[in-house]
């Protein structure tokens, strides 16, 4: 196949081109990015020799280059990573999110009809469906998300069913659970604090850091949404998840144990969010597991083995961090107490 990969210079988006060129050698990959501030030409220089895999600078809210891009590099189908994905960040400004998460998957299932491509995967989240206190969500779980982000990407689930109900577009939905490995934007738990820990500088938790999360590796993620793009059926959801809840002050503590660095480093602080918060997500992939998909990676080995990805590639994402609109936003949102040391 030739996948159209949009948001494809992103974390999760990057490593599933990575999993497709290794996995798939008669495949080709044609990467749409925009290169907002977590999308960067460095997660994916390490494909740009390969023969099989383009690059394209632009936003999938702009029909005519989803269109040009269709029909210049023969494609048969899209892959939609292409987000705003940031909950911290979607309380400050929520307009952005809508933009790409709701109008720019509109465009996509638009040109996956009109060009009559074979399909189309929208990669979603398990935040979507809300917080359960018990049990597990399945696909046919509500959707009460709590967040303007959370609440853009169930928008754009809800898109997908429609044209394939009213048109019969061949469109599958994912939703992943908390995702963690190399080449994640330092902003989320894992590789924020990864950064900040190696310099020595404080880490926000909130509260008491009891927020329980499903976690998944960033490749068995990406293998996972591969399974259901080729054996999945269309206009079905897969979630795409490892059944492997942590609280977050257990993960914060091996990060900490694997850095060597002490506790005196956590700063409990209250958790913005005024009680939005999600207390925990917790998914069943028996669907997906169905299609022959399982998940291959322990998590603490896998979370230790990430630890030291940051370690070693201290030179991806240091220009990262010192970016000013990257210091701005940690200061602006975690506050002076936190921010003032950056």
């Amino acid at each position: 196949m030739n996948l159209l990969v949009t948001g494809g210079a992103g974390f999760i988006g990057s490593n599933y081109c990575r999993h497709v060129l290794q996995h798939h050698p008669e495949d080709s990959i044609s990467v749409l990015d925009a290169l907002t501030y977590a999308g960067s030409l460095s997660t994916i220089r390490d494909m740009e020799t390969d023969p099989r895999f383009r690059f394209h600078q632009g936003r999938i809210e702009d029909p005519k280059i989803v269109d040009r891009i269709i029909q210049e590099d023969k494609i048969d189908a899209i892959v939609n990573f292409a987000a705003e994905t940031h909950n911290d960040r979607s309380l400050i400004d929520a307009g952005d999110f809508l933009t790409s998460n709701v109008i720019g998957v509109h465009v996509l299932l638009v040109a996956t009809r009109r060009h009559k491509l074979q399909r189309m995967l929208h990669v979603s989240t398990d935040e979507v469906y809300g917080s359960i206190s018990s049990g597990e969500f399945t696909e046919e779980s509500p959707l009460m998300p709590n967040t303007p982000y959370s609440a853009s990407k169930a928008a754009g689930d809800l898109q997908c069913r429609a044209h394939f109900v009213s048109f019969g577009t061949p469109v599958i939905v994912t939703r992943g659970g908390n995702t963690y490995g190399p080449y994640q934007y330092p902003e989320k738990l894992i590789s924020f604090f990864c950064a900040r820990l190696m310099d020595n500088k404080k880490v926000p938790v909130y509260g008491e850091g009891s927020q329980v999360r499903e976690w998944i590796h960033v490749m068995d993620h990406a293998s996972g949404i591969d399974t259901a793009l080729r054996m999945g059926s269309p206009g079905q959801v897969y979630n795409v998840g490892d059944s492997n809840e942590r609280r977050n002050m257990e993960v914060v503590e091996i990060l900490l144990d694997e850095l060597g660095k002490s506790r005196e480093l956590i700063k409990h602080i209250p958790d913005p969010r005024e009680g939005a918060h999600d207390t925990r997500y917790s998914m069943s992939a028996d669907k997906l597991q169905g299609l022959g998909w399982k998940p291959s990676k322990t998590f603490e080995e896998s979370l230790r083995d990430t630890v030291r990805w940051y370690v070693d590639n201290e030179r991806w994402w240091r220009p990262i961090t010192q970016r000013l609109e990257y210091q701005t936003f940690v200061k602006s949102f975690y506050g002076p107490g936190l921010g003032e040391d950056l």
